[in-house]
């Protein structure tokens, strides 16, 4: 007798064994025995499939005929339901295609019921289960949520509709904040210094998901086009999502001749400047920049919990951001040292350059190396001085020497901090090419797809998937959201959180 009958139970497995037998009946078969490889791949591929469906269908039917019933399941009201109903069935759609789960229901009169075996099994609430909620979400990041949808029936067999792949992809992304806000972060070493570094860029949104300004900017906007739009009108239609950064690095002392070079010199010997690890990303849309800022203080403190180490900002000169960045410094009591993009300053260089000379002098890229090169000594108003006497005595019109002006005041007002000098000694970065590379990756290769508009429910769980991912924690993550979906779906409807077995 086969290990699969029990007593009192009727032969389990049967249908899979059958389809089973079926699939290597035809393989046998002279039929399959004439078809090229890849008819035979076609006809295997649906074969197989459906074995695999059925299998853990065959598994789901023998957990429902051993499931005992209980003498009673006490809800989270503390009602103690006794009455107990057999041949209850939900569908759930898997990865494999669809199954029914049989269990026992247990309700008391005006009351709802309760699944215990929904615990066991750690059911979802909806007709999708974990494994094809994990597929949407991997796939969600990658392309647009019908090339999702497409990808999971191409891989699964499992229809899924655009907003379904949305809606899964956001209940995928529920736990993220929660999650990092309970791991240890990656320590920074000592003798390295840890870096935070934040930035913003726009989203294309649909006018519902657009914050209250701007929606009326947009609303009173007029259009040179009525079938598209044209350069510049699309202003009116972003809602900016606040990106941070945070990660070590090992401090490389270098000079201002490491950094910038004079057109013609020799560039070898010069030194690379130090190198990003442990990258963390995080992004919100939905956040405003205060809260997301405060996110990066807090996994920075995960980094380097006593405070130990230096800790530098790195911006692009927002005035707004670097508040913010102070703001928290300062609640937190944790001196920071905040050095503004070098390659910022380089174009308000570049655009008071074209102020003194014509389009296409060959000495303009000395004049800006030369300027650059004294900044990155610690002498920016030294520049915004000579800047500003150059200007009076070109007795330039006010446009031409608009760029030379925007330079200047540049130059004075970020000057404290440009201290360049200090940090090249203490080897430090200056430019913020890591936080601007995560703003493409995050932002401009996902969210800035032709014809994308988005709300902010779908870009949310985008934009926290993509930082997951990009920080090689998913696996850790969908383990911790399986246990807080546990938690939440089936612990919590009983009386202190206690399943019976």
């Amino acid at each position: 007798m086969s290990s699969y009958v029990l007593v009192g139970e009727t032969t389990s497995f049967a249908q899979s064994r059958q389809r089973f037998e079926e699939t290597v009946s035809w393989l046998v078969g002279t039929q399959a025995g004439g078809l090229s490889h890849a008819v035979l791949e076609q006809r295997l591929e649906v074969a197989g499939r459906e074995l695999l469906r059925q299998l853990p269908q065959d598994h789901l039917d023998l957990r429902g005929v051993r499931e005992e019933r209980l003498a009673s399941v006490v809800g989270e009201d503390a009602v103690r339901r006794t009455h107990a109903e057999r041949g209850h069935e939900r569908a759930l759609s898997t990865v494999f295609g669809q199954v029914d789960v049989t269990r026992i229901a247990y309700r008391a009169k005006g009351t709802d019921r309760r699944f215990p075996a929904d615990a066991v099994l750690n059911l979802p609430t909806g007709l999708h289960s974990h494994g094809l909620r994990r597929l949407a979400a991997v796939e969600a990041v990658r392309g647009s949520f019908e090339q999702v949808a497409a990808a999971i029936e191409r891989c699964c067999g499992v229809a899924v509709g655009k907003r379904q792949v949305q809606a899964l992809a956001a209940t995928a992304a529920a736990d993220v904040d929660a999650f990092y806000a309970t791991r240890r972060g990656v320590r920074c070493p000592r003798g390295d210094v840890l870096v935070l570094s934040a930035d913003a860029k726009g989203i294309v949104m649909r006018p519902d998901a657009l914050r209250e300004q701007t929606r009326k900017t947009a609303a009173s906007a007029s259009r040179k086009l009525a079938t598209r739009l044209s350069r510049g009108e699309k202003l009116g239609r972003k809602r900016m999502a606040e990106v941070v950064a945070v990660y070590h690095c090992t401090p490389v002392p270098r000079t201002p001749a490491d950094v910038i070079a004079m057109p013609g010199a020799d560039r070898g010997g010069r030194r690379a400047g130090p190198k990003a690890v442990g990258k963390w990303l995080h992004a919100s849309v939905t956040d405003d920049a205060a809260t997301v800022i405060a996110a990066m203080f807090d996994q920075a403190h995960r980094a380097d919990p006593r405070g130990d180490r230096p800790w530098v900002v790195l911006v692009d000169g927002n005035s707004h951001q670097i508040e913010l960045i102070n703001k928290q410094a300062r609640a937190r009591d944790r001196p920071v040292t905040i050095v503004v993009d070098f390659v910022h300053v380089l174009e308000y260089l570049w655009k008071a350059a074209w102020c003194f000379h014509a389009e296409g002098d060959r000495a303009v890229e000395t004049w800006v190396a030369q300027q650059a090169e004294l900044i990155l000594a610690g002498r920016a108003h030294r520049v915004a001085g000579a800047i500003q006497r150059k200007i009076t005595a070109a007795g330039l019109d006010p446009d031409r020497r608009k760029g030379a002006d925007a330079c200047v005041a540049y130059l004075l007002n970020k000057s404290r901090y440009l201290r360049y000098h200090q940090a090249l000694a203490a080897g430090w970065p200056i430019a913020t090419g890591v936080i601007e590379g995560a703003c493409r990756h995050l932002i401009k290769d996902r969210m800035d797809i032709t014809g994308a508009r988005w709300g902010l429910l779908g870009a949310e769980a985008v934009l926290k998937l993509r930082a997951l991912i990009s920080n090689g924690d998913f696996d850790a993550y969908w383990t911790y959201h399986l246990d807080k979906e546990r938690q939440r779906v089936h612990a919590d409807r009983y009386l202190d959180g206690v399943i019976p077995a």
